[in-house]
Order: C-alpha cells, then sequence, then structure tokens
C-alpha cells in the first residue's frame, strides 16, 4: 500500500512540475539570443522533490510536449524548429541539469551545500553543451558565444539556485513531515 501511495504522488508531482515548467518557461526576459527564463529554477525545484529520475521525467515531459509545437519554451514559442535551433542545445542540456543535480542530490541525501555544488557543477554542463550547439548553428567564435549566452547569465542562475534550494528544502521536510516522501537513510 505504501509504496503504491509513492508512486502515485510521483506521477502526480511530475505532472505538476511539468506543467509549471509549461507555465513558467514561456515567462522570459529577453536580454540576448538567450533569454532568462525560469525553467531551470522549476527543475532543481523538481530535483528536490522528485530526485534524479523523476525530475529527468518531468524535464523531458516539458521538452516533448514543446517538441509537438505547444508554446512552453521562452517567448512562447513551440516546435522542433526552436529544439533544433541555435538555443535549442540549453533546452535539451536541461536533460543533463535533471540528471546530474538530481544525482548529487541524492548521493548527498539532500545535503544544501553538496547539492548547490551540484546545481551549479549541472548549470556548467548545460552551459557547455548549450554553448557548443550555439558555435556551430550560428557559425561564430566561441568567445562570442559566451558573451551572449553564458556571461550574462551567471549570476541570474546562481540566484535561481539559490532560491530554488531554500524552497525546495523547505517543501522537501514538509513533505517528509507529511509521510509523503520518505525519509533520508
Amino acid at each position: 500500500m505504501m509504496n503504491k501511495r509513492f508512486t502515485i504522488y510521483k506521477l502526480t508531482t511530475c505532472a505538476l512540475m511539468a506543467a509549471l515548467m509549461c507555465v513558467l518557461g514561456p515567462m522570459s526576459i529577453q536580454i540576448g539570443p538567450i533569454p532568462v527564463s525560469f525553467t531551470n529554477l522549476v527543475i532543481y525545484l523538481a530535483v528536490y522533490l522528485l530526485g534524479m529520475k523523476g525530475s529527468t521525467i518531468s524535464c523531458l515531459v516539458y521538452l516533448i510536449l514543446g517538441a509537438v509545437g505547444l508554446p512552453v519554451f521562452s517567448g512562447y514559442a513551440g516546435g522542433l524548429a526552436k529544439l533544433a535551433g541555435p538555443t535549442g542545445g540549453y533546452l535539451i542540456g536541461f536533460i543533463f541539469m535533471a540528471l546530474i543535480s538530481g544525482f548529487v542530490m541524492e548521493k548527498s541525501r539532500a545535503n544544501a551545500v553538496i547539492t548547490v555544488l551540484g546545481m551549479i557543477a549541472a548549470t556548467l554542463v548545460d552551459y557547455i553543451f548549450g554553448t557548443i550547439w550555439f558555435v556551430l548553428q550560428m557559425d561564430c567564435t566561441l568567445w562570442y558565444a559566451l558573451t551572449v549566452c553564458v556571461f550574462p547569465f551567471i549570476l541570474v542562475d546562481l540566484a535561481k539556485i539559490l532560491v530554488a534550494t531554500a524552497l525546495g528544502k523547505a517543501v522537501r521536510l514538509a513533505l517528509i513531515k507529511s509521510n509523503l516522501l520518505p525519509a533520508q537513510k
């Protein structure tokens, strides 16, 4: 009985996190070719609530919904052209963000400092993947790609990581106290 309840909880929470990505992802601030969106904030929150597998599934659902044309990407865009375009590498990199930060969070048993470091590492992987994709698509220099796609976002992404950690840790503790999440062993 208890295992089934957690399965229902996880499925429901995966759907809720994917829906939250779909709602907050399009709301963005354009500051160059790569807009500031709240999608990665939701991914990091999903990491705290669902762990590696659940947050990755939520991220995949979000990307699939966008790929089929729903306007869930920044600027209310959707479709395969957005994923295959110059900024698509950063979107696909969200999968690595969920996998890496979720793995670190689970292995550290939700230790905030280690999880923050894992989220920073995951963000760096997304930056690397997305920047290489951007350079290849735009046929530009690495320096140009870094100046328009990475440097303007570092402080904003660090702030999102800190907000997600504070909020995620608080919500996670409340869910553990409510017996909706198992306590860490």
